[in-house]
């Protein structure tokens, strides 16, 4: 089960008002339903002075102390002007940061035009960078995936397949084994930057369903140490029943990989088959994964050694 990608267009302003622990000094008119729409936020010195040209309506304004001294030289009627035009636009909300005190004609035009206006305490530079990295996270292109993630000496492991492949009982096997549970059965995952986070849908977090016994809390079985809320996907391990008429590699010289949001996996298919013990394959692909990552290539290395031994022939 795949869904779509969804990207988002953008973020509901209450949502970072909680997040960030702003203050609302004016609850503008369209404060529940105001989305900030891009990852960016913009410090109104130049239209504040009357410069409009190339003005994103869309970003979240933040006056700092470089803009306060600047409004400091205007004369009151100068603000009003100033404010009044800047709240004419369809900004999600003006913030003022580092605790600075708010002009009264700032209030009396916010009012006027029922614009958001909210308060913190965070130095500009903090705050901007946490706005930032919030949206980064929060306007990231999104899929769920069907299958289950774990953290497997660091890396990040999705083990994909059918239905009834074996997928959750490798993975409670991986948690007896010491590993880290992120999801199963579905997986949300997100690009951020080049990589891809992957988490459990808040629902279903923790939870694994075993067939025969139903559905199981691990941690509430296993403690704390088995889970982890979020890991970075490092490789996908794909099952499916064996095959007699299917080529397998053996050696390991064929890197596959799979394209999820644009960024490429490697991945491996293992067969399934009585008597193959799934959690140790899986663990040992992942040590193996982390080695290629670090430039140790085993099959490479092998392949190499006959090469040379047959040229010494």
């Amino acid at each position: 089960m795949i869904k779509d990608d969804v990207m988002h267009g953008g973020v509901h302003l209450p949502e970072l008002v909680e997040r960030l622990k702003m203050a609302v000094v004016n609850r503008g008119a369209d404060y529940e339903t105001a989305l900030v729409g891009i990852k960016d936020v913009n410090r109104p010195g130049l239209q504040l002075a009357g410069y409009f040209d190339y003005f994103d309506e869309r970003r979240l304004q933040v006056i700092g102390m470089a803009e306060t001294k600047m409004l400091e030289s205007m004369t009151s009627e100068q603000r009003s002007e100033s404010f009044a035009k800047l709240f004419s636009y369809n900004i999600p909300a003006l913030v003022v940061s580092r605790d600075l005190d708010i002009y009264p004609e700032c209030l009396t035009m916010a009012r006027k035009y029922q614009r958001t206006l909210l308060h913190t305490a965070e130095t500009t530079v903090d705050f901007t960078t946490k706005v930032i990295e919030l949206l980064t996270q929060l306007m990231a292109p999104t899929i769920t995936r069907h299958g289950v993630l774990l953290d497997i000496y660091g890396e990040g492991v999705l083990i994909t397949g059918d239905s009834g492949i074996g997928k959750s009982e490798t993975a409670i096997e991986l948690v007896k084994r010491g590993h880290r549970l992120v999801a199963d059965d579905a997986v949300d995952i997100r690009r951020v930057s080049d990589q891809l986070i992957g988490k459990a849908p808040e629902l279903i977090r923790h939870y694994i369903e075993l067939r025969g016994i139903g559905v199981i809390d691990v941690q509430q079985l296993f403690g704390m140490s088995a889970v982890i809320l979020e890991a970075q996907i490092d490789l996908v391990v794909h099952l499916e029943q064996w095959r007699e008429d299917k080529f397998y590699d053996r050696f390991g010289l064929d890197e596959e990989t799979v394209d999820i949001l644009g960024v490429e996996l490697p991945i491996l298919t293992i067969p399934v088959m009585p008597g193959r013990n799934l959690a140790v394959i899986v663990e040992v692909a992942a040590m193996n994964n982390r080695h290629k990552k670090y430039g140790y290539n085993a099959a490479q290395k092998l392949a190499e050694e006959l090469e040379r031994h047959a040229q010494g022939m």
